[in-house]
């Protein structure tokens, strides 16, 4: 729930940008007088305005994009950015066997999320796996092979 709760604020962290932005480019942009006699607005009656709503929706889209890609690599479960990405399998062998994929984990092992590098059968998700403690896992294998 924590994760789905910090997207929304980030979204609406995105949404006030992006209307501080529009509220700032209609201060800075004069509205020409032939738009103010007829009352209209300015986007659909003059170039340099539709131009300058053209990159306040690609600066908008891009926005969007960004918290997207920064809320795919974070943790599930404490929101920290997933660290030390893994390259495994094979790019001789992607398309039967071993498709290439980048596992990152969570620093604090909450788990691990491994990307597909390759998009063989269509869209493929990237695969959140939880584990309960990794790195006692971990200390108990390498305890283990001590011995």
């Amino acid at each position: 729930m924590k994760f789905w709760s910090f997207f929304a604020l980030k979204l609406a962290a995105v949404g006030g940008a992006a209307q501080a932005t529009r509220w700032a480019l209609h201060q800075a942009l004069p509205v020409p007088d032939s738009v103010t006699v007829w009352n209209h607005d300015p986007f659909t009656h003059d170039l340099g305005w539709t131009f300058a709503m053209l990159g306040w929706g690609l600066f908008c889209a891009g926005l969007l994009w960004l918290a997207v890609l920064d809320q795919r690599y974070r943790c599930r479960t404490c929101l920290r950015r997933l660290k030390m990405p893994v390259s495994n399998g094979r790019w001789d062998r992607a398309f039967l066997f071993e498709p290439p994929k980048t596992e990152y984990i969570c620093v604090y092992g909450h788990g691990t999320m491994k990307v597909p590098e390759v998009q063989i059968a269509g869209r493929e998700e990237a695969a959140w796996d939880r584990h309960d403690d990794m790195w006692r896992e971990l200390e108990e294998l390498s305890s283990g092979s001590r011995r």
